[in-house]
Formats: structure tokens, C-alpha cells, sequence
């Protein structure tokens, strides 16, 4: 086999990277399509049974709104409640903040923050629910939920931020072709959703977190006029600051019990105002309220837990008492109050309590129309089913089973409950003259109507979407070369550097029985996170893991120092000696910093799923008060900002660019601090233009100094003029061995020292603006271990080799994405900072703070690596004078770059076969979907990370090629 070139291994690993890029693409599309929804709306049809040959009333469509308005309410056969309805949505409110929790009251100071609210339950003059919300627990896909009665996808959570036009069939629709003038205020992802429908809106952005005030002002100022006037059939009011006070400070944030008193003074204004207008020309009101979701104890939200989808229903005019439902079955029971089709794609079933106190011939026409639509949208799905052409064969005519014999496969069992239900209902329709068994029979025929409701639904609502078997197979098939390309490539890369290149026999078993052991714990830990994640438990609770492997290798790493440290005695030499004895102390010490500090860092968030109750560091932190939090957040902040600018004000060169770069830093570090001090709160967020003007200067300065150094350094750094550079022609990291000698361009690793710190720096102040108050502290300790860690292998010399290094590196930003209150929950993504120094809402800058925010760890170690690069002798691997271009290329980047791939390629790869195989799982879409997306998302981390690596070293080093080469030639 020939030895690999420069050229061979860039060109295989762009390969490879494309090759995986495509894979997962051709993945995602196969195993996350678009849920399919039944086209067109639902018209005068659905009045009628399901029967195979009837085409609808094609006539509906050119009937005046008055006109079908009538035909809907003769067809129905159950006359409308209400006239008018007032749809109060509250985002984010958790159920159990109005109602209580297992049949406990709510929490007492959120219980008094709403006494009118509680009052009308008190009363009866509400009914009130636990609508259980299906995930992700995002805004849009909820709402079009409620209006719709369809199941979104998955994939709705990343629509959530782009919304769309919704085309399918819902209430809205259903509502304007009767003529109904509708009125929106709040939320703009109803203007989006529904464009054209409203005579009036006023909208705002839901996604600027950062407002809890003006956001829902804004919808109040209106309230009063609107309520006034008798011009509109329906009238939203989504309020938005509640949920933007969750996530800023959680559930128990100083702003929530105001908020709720807010909210109950606006349920309170409304109300009175129906009780006033009663009996008027503007009709019956009905007022619900609403939550598209919860919130988590930390006030986020978009998986399964049950903080999250406790969202709450109140149905204020109807009652009753409190009840569980699904947030689904909202549209069947307002379509039939306000007498309009039920949508085509419902999968929810009529709320019971809402039609009680109909008579009995009512109550059961609403569950028949309710049973057809079901039936229909089965025909639909299931090509399997038996009675798909009822009543038009004779499967009716044969069936005469009882519910007992409903007992066969799903599409058997679905067709016998439905004629079960259809037959108990044609008989109390003959029986209704006799009293005697006239009730009898509409109890039984209810409960048989219910039953198949609610089996048909669930059938419905689990139902699988199609994946294209061949699509899957070939984006994993692409993943897996891809892969395959990428360790073959590393591990001829490593038989070239440690096992003589070509001299070397093509034996694995021959290679692995000379590793030590932490090469062979490296290897296994890859192995042993494919191996976990196959379990839900294990997905949720992943931190775990990585805070026990990355303790382990530290302690590798300890033992490693110790055996160094006791073979010093063998040392003839007493100088010798004690230079040895000298640099293993100082390994020891950098082991015990990365213990220390791993320790705290795992204690400050409890993460995962099912044990973020338990106290941590940061809870204890938080109910202490801000007059804890503020110092050390302080301290910290000045501890990251010291560090960076220590490393850079030690530079021996005093040139005038040094002297910007550091001056540019300094600025930004004491703007950073400034903002911390006047703008940064945990529990008060501030959007005044000062603060959001002040956050723009530091992006800029930040960003310019960055890109000026990696851009600029490379022409400007002096050029030495003799193979080792005397100590005042020079850049010398101050914190590291020398790492001048045997080496032709040592302005390469003094350029990639400087470049690598100004990528910290940048980095760290990022965080500092971005990350939740609480977090400064990790950061600082994050920033203490890189730099402990990078230490510590430069001061080993060859005891580690390269690949482990780096190994264990990526495995260090793993663990701090946890420790940071990270999970594989959609719900712990911080949303708040993702609008920090955003004036005007961009769905494109705020994902791009999310990203960052999110990703803080993983990023910041494939950074330091430029550091990284620029302290490591490469001395012992290659002789200088016989080195050249790509020799030199390889020795530098090789290993930064393919080790972070081929540990991604491969668990990439692995979980997708994970995936694949729990695609009928329990847990497929609340817990191995969520994470596939973090694991996807991990993917352009790496990606992204290593090409600046890459793009940072090939880009200096061929400046300073250049510049050296015109040196030489004068």
C-alpha cells in the first residue's frame, strides 16, 4: 500500500465528509417526512355515513356563507349553543397551575394569584381539564393542533420557527366559509398560519423571549374595544408573556404569580363582559382558555415530559367539573357546538362533559358524526380495512357480534366496535316510545360510541407514517461507507506514525496488542455509548455516562503521571532527575485541577429526564438569590477574562498589531462585564435598546478582532532569521516548553498560538453574554480544564500519543455539553439568549445564537485544538530538513482533524442503525427522535469545527510559506 500524501488524505476525508453529508440528508428525509393529510375540507358530506359510493355535495362551495350556514345546522341535526367565541390562549401555562396535579389543588400562591379564575371552577360555571398536549411541545405545531385536530410531525419543531401557510382542514376554515368575521390579537403564528382570515389583527413576535411586558400589553390595549363591538364571530387573544417568563427564570421565577394575576384580571374583564351582553343582538359567547403547552421546572419546553404537556382547557359557559382530555379533541367539540363539519384530518374525540346536558337523540347524533369522520380518515389510512366499503357489502349484514367479540386484530377489532356502536344506536332509535328501555339502550349505545371514539383515535393518533424502506437503506448505506472510509483512513495514518509506515504488516491483532491502556479505553468508550444508546433510559440519562468516562480517563491519566514520576529514581543524573521529578508534579497537579473541576461541574446541573428534581449546585444557587449569584457570576467572568488576556499580554513581541489585538480584547472583556453588571439579571430580563445596542458593540469588536487575527497575523508576524529564533524575534507561548527547535517555520506554531487563544477568548465572551447567568461558572471551569488538559499533554512528551489527546479532548466538550444543563430533551434548549442583541426578530441570527448557546462545549474544545496544534513537538516524528509541504501538513492537521470525524462518523452512523431499528418503538418520537436530531446537530458541530481547524492551519502555514520563500530569495 502506498503511503499516504497530503493530497490522498485531504482529498478522501472531503470525500468521506460529503459522502456522510449526503447519507444523513437522504436519511432524514426518508425517516422524517411530513405527516400526510387528507386534501380538501370537510362539507356537507360528513353528515351523512361514509358510504362507498357518495361524492359530497359539490355544490357546497358555491353556496352564500348564510345559505350553508343553514344547510350545516339541518344537516346536523343538533342545534348551535353559541353564537360568538373567544378563544384566550396562554402560552405555556401549565394545567396544573389552575387545577392542581393528582387530584391535589394547585400550589397556594398560584392558586390565589387567579381567585376569579378559581372562583368560576368553584361555581361550576367553568369546566376545566388536563388537555394533554402531543409532542414536540412548541407553539405551532399546538395551535394548529387545537384547530385542526391532526397529529403533527416531528419535523413540526423545525417549522416552528419558519411558519407557513396551514393548508390542511381546520375550524378556522370551517368558521370562515359560514361567514364567521374573526379578529386576532398576540401571536403572529396565527397571522402567518391562517393569512387573509381576519378582518382585524394586531400580531408580535413570540419568539423575542426577552419581553414579558409589551408582548402582552399590546394584546390588552385592544381588549376593551374589541369586547365592545358586535362586528366578529371569533375572537383570539393569544397571550405570550407567560411563557416568556418561564423561560427566563423557570416556573418559580419573582415574575410568574404577577403574570398570573394579570392573566386572571384579563379572564375576569372578559367574562363580565359576556354576563353583560347577554341577551343582546351579539348572541351567546363562549369563552375558552387555553395553553398550546407547559413549561419544565426551568420554564422550557418541546418534549414529552409531563410538565410539558399538561396544557389546560376551560370551557367558561359550560358546567361541569374537571376532567382529562387531549388538547385534539378541542376541534370535534367546537365544530359541533358552533355547528360546523368536523375537519377531515381530526384525530380527537368530543370532549363528554361538553354534551351532557344535550338531550339524548342530540348527545348521540354528535357522537355518530364524530364516529364518521373517524371511519373516514380510517378508510384512509388503513387499505386493510374490512369494513371500508360499509354499508354497501355485507359485512354489516353478517356482523352480529357483541363487544365481548371485539377481540381480533386492530382493523377487525376497529370495524366490530363501530357496528357494535352503530347497532346499538339503530335499535334505541326503535325503542325510544318505551321508557322502560329506552334509557338502557342510550347508555349502552353512548358507551359503545365512545369506545370505538376512543380506540379509532388512538389507532390514528400512533399510526406510523410510511418511511420509504429503499430511501433509509441507502442513506444508511452511505453513512456507513462514509465511515468506513474515515477509519480506514485514520488507521492507516496511525500505522504510518507508530508502526514504520510500509515496513509495517497489515495486522490489526499485531497492532492492538501494543496499546496501552488508555488507547484501549479510548476505543472502548466509543463502543460502549453505541452499546447504551439502545436503551431509552440510557438515551435520557446519557450525562452519566460521559461524566464517568471523562472521571476515568482523568484517572488514567493520574496513574500514568505516577508511574512517570516513580521511574524518575532510575534517572543516573541528579539535574536530570530533578527536571523529571519537576514535570511530573506538575502532571499530578494538572490531573487534580481536571478532578476537581470535573467534579463541581457535574454537580451544578442535575440533567437528564428523570432526576432533574433532585438539588444541584446551580438550584441551591438559585433560591439563594441573586445576591449569591451576581458575585460569583462576577468573579467568574473576570477569571475567564484574565485568563485570555493573560495568555495574550505575556507575548514577548511588542509590535503595534499585538498591541490592537490585545487593546481589542481588553475592550470587549470590559464591555462583557459591563453588561453583566447593568443589564444581566436572572430573574428581570431587559430589552431596552441601551442593552440590546451595547451587545451589537461587542459582537463587532469581537468579531472583527477574530477575523483580523486569523487573517492578518500571518502577514505581519516577523519572520526569524535562523532555523532557531533568537528570544526577541519571536512570539514564544510563555506557558508551554519551547517549541522552536526542529522545526523550519516556528512562526507557524507562534501565529497558530495566537490565532488559538483569540478563538478562546472570542468564544468564552460569547458565552459570558449568552449563557444563563448560572452558567458563567462552568464556563470558567470549562475554560480550566482545556487548558489544564492541553498542559498536561505537552508536558508528557511522547507518554500519550497524539490520537488519544485529541480523543480525549472531544470527549472533555461531550461531558461539558451536559454539565452546561444540556440534555437530549428538546426542552432544555435555552431560547432566551438566542435574542440577545437581536433589535428586530430573525429566525436565522436566533438560530444561530441557539446553536451557539447550545453547543458552547463541543465547539469551544474543537477551538482550542488551534491552541492545541501550536504547543505539540512534532520533533520526534518527522526530521525537519528532509520534510516537506505535505509531510509537514499531515504532522499538524492530520490527527486534529480525523480523530473528531471518525468518533462522530461512527456514532452517527450507529445511532441512525439504533433509530432504524426503534422505529415502532414506544419512545421512537419522545425520546431516540429528539435525540438523533442532537446527535445530527453534533454532526455540523464537528464539521463546522474542523474545517476552521483546518481552513486556520493551512491558511498560516502557507502565508508564512510564501513570505519565507520571497525572504530566502532576496
Amino acid at each position: 500500500m502506498t503511503p499516504l500524501t497530503c493530497t490522498k488524505l485531504s482529498v478522501i476525508t472531503i470525500t468521506g465528509v460529503i459522502t456522510q453529508i449526503i447519507g444523513l440528508s437522504l436519511f432524514l428525509f426518508g425517516f422524517f417526512p411530513v405527516k400526510p393529510a387528507l386534501p380538501g375540507t370537510s362539507g356537507s358530506e360528513s353528515f351523512y355515513p361514509p358510504t362507498c359510493d357518495f361524492v359530497g355535495n359539490l355544490s357546497d362551495t358555491t353556496l352564500p356563507p348564510d345559505q350553508l350556514k343553514s344547510l350545516y345546522q339541518e344537516l346536523s341535526g343538533i342545534p348551535p349553543w353559541f353564537d360568538r367565541l373567544i378563544l384566550l390562549v396562554i402560552d405555556g401555562l401549565p394545567a396544573e397551575f389552575v387545577l392542581g396535579k393528582n387530584g391535589k389543588p394547585p400550589n397556594k400562591q398560584f392558586k390565589e394569584a387567579m381567585p376569579y379564575t378559581q372562583s368560576l371552577l368553584a361555581s361550576g360555571s367553568a369546566i376545566g381539564y388536563h388537555a394533554k398536549a402531543a409532542p414536540p411541545t412548541v407553539t405551532m405545531p399546538r395551535l394548529k393542533a387545537m384547530v385542526s385536530g391532526a397529529i403533527g410531525g416531528f419535523l413540526d419543531v423545525a417549522f416552528n420557527f419558519n411558519t407557513q401557510a396551514m393548508m390542511d382542514d381546520n375550524l378556522l376554515g370551517q368558521f370562515f366559509k359560514i361567514g364567521w368575521k374573526m379578529v386576532m390579537l398576540g401571536d403572529e403564528t396565527w397571522i402567518k398560519l391562517f393569512p387573509g382570515l381576519f378582518k382585524r389583527h394586531d400580531g408580535v413576535s413570540s419568539f423575542y423571549v426577552k419581553d414579558t411586558v409589551q408582548v402582552d400589553q399590546n394584546v390588552s390595549r385592544h381588549l376593551g374595544d374589541e369586547l365592545r363591538k358586535d362586528d366578529w364571530n371569533l375572537l383570539i387573544l393569544h397571550y405570550l408573556g407567560l411563557d416568556h417568563v418561564g423561560h427566563i427564570g423557570g416556573r418559580s421565577s419573582s415574575l410568574m404569580v404577577p403574570k398570573l394575576k394579570e392573566m386572571d384580571e384579563v379572564v375576569k374583564l372578559i367574562h363580565s363582559s359576556i354576563n353583560q351582553s347577554q341577551g343582546n343582538r351579539r348572541g351567546r359567547a363562549l369563552l375558552m382558555i387555553v395553553s398550546d403547552h407547559g413549561m419544565t421546572e426551568n420554564g422550557n419546553h418541546g418534549g414529552s415530559t409531563y410538565e410539558e404537556t399538561d396544557s389546560l382547557a376551560l370551557f367558561i359557559g359550560l358546567r361541569k367539573h374537571a376532567v382529562d382530555d387531549t388538547s385534539i379533541d378541542l376541534p370535534p367539540t367546537l365544530a359541533l357546538l358552533f355547528g360546523v363539519p368536523i375537519p377531515k384530518n381530526n384525530v380527537g374525540i368530543l370532549v363528554r362533559e361538553a354534551f351532557d346536558s344535550l338531550k339524548e337523540d342530540q348527545h348521540l347524533r354528535a357522537l355518530e358524526l364524530n364516529a364518521w369522520q373517524l371511519l373516514r380518515l380510517l378508510h384512509a389510512q388503513l387499505s386493510g380495512l374490512p369494513c371500508r366499503n360499509f354499508p354497501c357489502d355485507a359485512f354489516y349484514d353478517h356482523q352480529s357480534s357483541g363487544l365481548s367479540e371485539c377481540n381480533h386484530t386492530t382493523e377487525n377489532m376497529l370495524c366490530c366496535l363501530y357496528m357494535e356502536a352503530a347497532a346499538l344506536y339503530t335499535s334505541w332509535k326503535s325503542k325510544r316510545g318505551f321508557e322502560s328501555s329506552s334509557n338502557k339502550d342510550y347508555r349502552s349505545a353512548a358507551a359503545a360510541y365512545y369506545k370505538f371514539l376512543k380506540s379509532a383515535s388512538d389507532r390514528l393518533s400512533r399510526r406510523t407514517t410510511y418511511k420509504p424502506v429503499k430511501l433509509l437503506a441507502l442513506g444508511l448505506a452511505t453513512m456507513f461507507i462514509s465511515s468506513v472510509m474515515l477509519s480506514n483512513l485514520m488507521f492507516c495514518r496511525l500505522r504510518e506514525m507508530y508502526h514504520g509506515g510500509k515496513k509495517q504488516a497489515l495486522n490489526l491483532n499485531d497492532s492492538m496488542n501494543g496499546w496501552s491502556s488508555d488507547e484501549t479505553f479510548i476505543v472502548s468508550v466509543v463502543l460502549i455509548i453505541v452499546t447504551c444508546m439502545t436503551s431509552s433510559s440510557m438515551v435520557e440519562e446519557e450525562h452519566y455516562i460521559w461524566y464517568f468516562f471523562i472521571s476515568t480517563f482523568y484517572l488514567l491519566l493520574l496513574r500514568k503521571a505516577a508511574q512517570s514520576l516513580s521511574s524518575v529514581g532510575l534517572q543516573s543524573s541528579f539535574l536530570l532527575q530533578k527536571g523529571k521529578s519537576g514535570e511530573g508534579y506538575f502532571r499530578i497537579c494538572c490531573v487534580f485541577l481536571l478532578l476537581i473541576s470535573g467534579r463541581i461541574l457535574r454537580g451544578w446541573h442535575q440533567g437528564g429526564v428523570n432526576w432533574t428534581s433532585l438539588p444541584d449546585i446551580s438550584k441551591w444557587l438559585e433560591q439563594a438569590g441573586s445576591q449569591y449569584v451576581k458575585p460569583l457570576q462576577l468573579i467568574s467572568a473576570i477569571l475567564v477574562i484574565s485568563i485570555g488576556l493573560f495568555a495574550l499580554f505575556s507575548i514577548e513581541s511588542k509590535g503595534k498589531y499585538f498591541q490592537m489585538i490585545r487593546l481589542s480584547f481588553l475592550i470587549s472583556g470590559l464591555l462583557v462585564l459591563l453588561h453583566i453588571t447593568k443589564y444581566q439579571d436572572f430573574t428581570v430580563s431587559s430589552t431596552n435598546y441601551g442593552a440590546t445596542f451595547l451587545v451589537q458593540i461587542i459582537y463587532a469588536i469581537l468579531g472583527a478582532t477574530t477575523i483580523g487575527t486569523v487573517v492578518a497575523l500571518p502577514w505581519l508576524i516577523p519572520l526569524s532569521t535562523s532555523k532557531i529564533s533568537p528570544a526577541d524575534n519571536t512570539i514564544s507561548p510563555p506557558f508551554f516548553p519551547s517549541i522552536q527547535e526542529k522545526f523550519p517555520l516556528v512562526e507557524l506554531r507562534d501565529s497558530l498560538y495566537v490565532i488559538g487563544w483569540a478563538y478562546i477568548l472570542c468564544w468564552c465572551l460569547l458565552q459570558l453574554l449568552l449563557q444563563q447567568p448560572i452558567n458563567t461558572t462552568p464556563i470558567l471551569l470549562l475554560l480550566l480544564q482545556t487548558v489544564a488538559s492541553v498542559l498536561y499533554f505537552v508536558r508528557s512528551g511522547t507518554h500519550h500519543k497524539e490520537w488519544v489527546e485529541i480523543a480525549g479532548l472531544y470527549y472533555l466538550g461531550m461531558a461539558g455539553h451536559f454539565s452546561l444543563g444540556n440534555s437530549n430533551t428538546l426542552a432544555t434548549i435555552d431560547v432566551a439568549g438566542a435574542f440577545i442583541g437581536i433589535s428586530n426578530h430573525s429566525t436565522f441570527l436566533s438560530g444561530i445564537l441557539m446553536f451557539i448557546i447550545t453547543y458552547a462545549s463541543p465547539m469551544f474544545v474543537l477551538l482550542s485544538l488551534v491552541m492545541y496544534i501550536s504547543t505539540k513537538s512534532m520533533a520526534h516524528l518527522v526530521k525537519p530538513e528532509k520534510a516537506n509541504t505535505g509531510d509537514l501538513l499531515m504532522m499538524m492537521l492530520g490527527f486534529p482533524c480525523l480523530v473528531p470525524l471518525v468518533i462522530n462518523s461512527i456514532l452517527l452512523t450507529a445511532y441512525t442503525v439504533v433509530l432504524l431499528l426503534m422505529q415502532n418503538h414506544l419512545f421512537v418520537w419522545s425520546v431516540f427522535s429528539p435525540k438523533y436530531l442532537y446527535v445530527c446537530a453534533t454532526t455540523v458541530c464537528t464539521l463546522i469545527g474542523v474545517f476552521i481547524v483546518a481552513a486556520t492551519g493551512s491558511y498560516t502555514y502557507f502565508v508564512l510559506a510564501k513570505r519565507k520563500q520571497k525572504a530566502c530569495t532576496r
